[in-house]
């Protein structure tokens, strides 16, 4: 999977999807735009316009359980919102 780790799946992006031609996708953090735009093309078969990208910093997460305190931290990524062509669309789930 290389640069693209998975797809966002959610009721905003579908919607995003419909409305607008934009899919997003969990990416490599090390990636740029048009290693990220590359690759959708390839795998998926489709013309790419526009790739944004946004970096998510991981949150300090704690709970109390019964040995104590857990401390922990979420992971870092990155997201990119790819913009298609009119004529082309994804179908995340035609692989089920």
């Amino acid at each position: 999977m290389g640069i693209l780790i998975k797809p966002i799946v959610t009721e905003k992006m579908t919607a995003q999807g419909d409305k607008l031609n934009r899919y997003g996708f969990i990416v490599d953090r090390n990636a740029n735009k048009i290693e990220i735009k590359q690759a959708v093309e390839q795998t998926y078969n489709v013309s790419v316009v526009k790739v944004n990208t946004a970096n998510y910093h991981g949150k300090k997460k704690s709970r109390y359980t019964k040995a104590g305190m857990l401390n922990g931290r979420t992971n870092h990524f990155k997201k990119a919102y790819v913009t298609l062509a009119a004529d082309d669309k994804i179908d995340f789930y035609s692989n089920i």
